[in-house]
């Protein structure tokens, strides 16, 4: 470890007795007078977990390639099946408004996040919950399940996730008793949004800051000093084996109208789940703007970065735009705070997806906030082998994350605040070009503050269909090969819950929706700058 590497770590707990009666293994005990504990609708049993269980959805997507695609025998799911899902239950997640915890399944245990901050273990066929963990600061990402080894030699599964204050948990699967914890940053304003990708025993865990993208033009405030990075940590121990920063060590750069020394270079924060290219020994990410205005943009500001998986170093990097950004910068040139040319503020907030053509060929598909996608060469250092443009692109809301299916890249079109928003292309990966495009559909929502046709979530692919939630709050499903709308399901409404906490849907944001074993998941509820709030988990199958 390394002079700018820090890790804090947590002894495991020792209060845990059971709660349940007549369970095969019982919960660890948990804190029922927290806000966000469920009282009703637990699972009457427990059992372990059987070993040799491989994941039906795990982290981001199906596989750390971050296609998210799910093929018809791990997802049970074909385009004949979907005009047939129906509403199977709804799960209320306490004090939550903005859903962003993505769930993880495996052995017919679903693993799923609250950003009001809860991790609960459910049933994935009923919705009962088996267990539920309070961590220290709630989820904006996805959770992962891998084998794990424990104290004692037993074999079981963790569960592993990252908390918005940048703490890596690992819990036990069989009963949400913590293993280990580990933060990975603690700089004020960090926070843990992109997805950990679990990989050979390793978690990579990615994290942005957005406090000092709000604040850092106040003359009061020594912008900037926070930045992005890349840290893998061993998920046997917690133990941090390599850390990555995005930008070099901030030094003074002058001072602000209020005499405030000034700092940089910062920012460039990663915002995504990290892909896995095992053939090159590689991880990719994105990244966002710097924060600080050193005269020069940094070069891995808005780009795609390859890190060395073994040793953290950076191997190529692409960059599509520099970018640095501070909010209230606009239309300012007498604040030494705020960068001489503002913005556009144009992130990479979804994964990089690695795939192969029909052809043989390897690349890295990926949109951007800006509207625009790639397609870079995994052999060339990331060289740029195409753009199309899906979108006007607008700062304000990101582009959460793309599927392929063989030649085909699904992109939803995003950004808030832009009246050409909404829609959703299919682009050939092996040219760049244009397939199809079907524009937006008619609002579900009533028009004001949220309502918007934007198609920000993540979208996810099944044989012969795609699903794209809408900030309008419907979910709705196109035909592969034309685009044609074949199912919709309208959320704007409350719901009856299996946990007893009134549930409500709303606009669909960031995580999107997760195919496994027959059924889909999706979490609907969307507060903050933009979109409606809304805090339930939604479960299909087909009837």
């Amino acid at each position: 470890m390394n002079e700018n590497q820090r890790k804090l770590t947590f002894p495991m707990l020792t209060s845990f007795t059971a709660l349940a009666l007549g369970c095969g293994i019982c919960a660890a005990e948990v804190d029922t007078e927290s806000p966000f504990y469920v009282s009703e609708g637990h699972c009457e049993s427990t059992p372990r977990l059987p070993s040799g269980l491989v994941p039906s959805w795990n982290g981001w997507g199906p596989t750390t390639t971050n296609t998210r695609f799910q093929p018809a025998e791990k997802g049970g799911l074909t385009v004949d099946d979907v005009p047939r899902l129906k509403l199977k239950w709804a799960y209320g997640l306490p004090r939550e408004q903005q859903a962003r915890g993505q769930p993880s399944v495996i052995g017919g245990r679903l693993f799923v996040g609250s950003q009001a901050g809860a991790v609960y273990a459910l049933d994935a066929k009923t919705g009962c919950t088996h267990w539920q963990f309070f961590p220290e600061a709630g989820l904006r990402s996805a959770t992962s399940v891998g084998p794990h080894t424990f104290d004692d030699g037993r074999e079981g599964y963790a569960v592993y996730f990252v908390d918005s204050r940048a703490n890596v948990y690992a819990l036990d699967a069989d009963t949400g008793e913590l293993i280990w914890r580990t933060q990975v940053e603690d700089h004020p304003s960090r926070r843990g949004t992109g997805a950990l990708t679990l990989h050979d025993g390793m978690l990579y865990v990615p994290m942005t800051g957005i406090g000092e993208a709000m604040s850092g033009a106040d003359p009061e405030y020594a912008c900037c000093t926070f930045r992005g990075s890349m840290t893998a940590v061993d998920a046997k121990t917690g133990e941090i084996v390599w850390k990555t920063y995005t930008v070099d060590e901030p030094k003074p750069r002058g001072k602000s109208t209020k005499g405030v020394q000034l700092y940089g270079p910062a920012g460039v924060g990663i915002w995504n789940a990290p892909t896995v290219d095992v053939k090159r020994g590689l991880i990719y990410s994105g990244t966002g703007p710097a924060y600080a205005d050193l005269g020069t943009t940094p070069p891995t500001t808005d780009a795609v970065i390859a890190f060395d998986m073994k040793t953290g170093e950076m191997v190529w990097v692409n960059q599509l735009t520099p970018d640095v950004w501070l909010m209230s910068c606009d239309d300012v040139d007498d604040n030494p705070n705020c960068p001489t040319v503002q913005g556009p503020d144009l992130d990479f907030s979804a994964s990089p997806i690695l795939t192969t053509t029909s052809e043989g060929k390897d690349i890295i598909v990926i949109p951007q906030k800006s509207g625009m996608v790639y397609g870079l060469d995994p052999d060339a250092n990331g060289k740029l082998l195409w753009s199309y443009r899906a979108g006007p692109g607008s700062a304000v809301g990101g582009v959460w994350g793309s599927a392929v299916e063989g030649d085909r890249m699904y992109v939803a079109v995003g950004g808030y605040r832009n009246e050409e928003t909404g829609g959703i292309h299919a682009i050939d990966i092996r040219t760049g070009e244009r397939i199809w495009y079907t524009p937006p559909q008619p609002l579900l929502c009533s028009q004001g503050p949220g309502c918007s046709a934007t198609q920000s979530a993540a979208v996810t692919a099944i044989p012969g269909a795609v699903f794209s939630g809408s900030a309008d709050g419907g979910l709705r499903a196109y035909a592969a090969d034309t685009g044609e709308v074949i199912w919709t399901f309208d959320a704007n409404r409350t719901f009856e819950t299996v946990n007893g906490v009134e549930g409500r849907g709303a606009s669909f944001d960031g995580p999107g929706p997760v195919v496994a074993d027959g059924m889909l998941y999706v979490l609907s509820g969307n507060a903050g700058f933009v979109g409606r709030p809304g805090n339930v988990l939604l479960a299909f199958a087909v009837e």
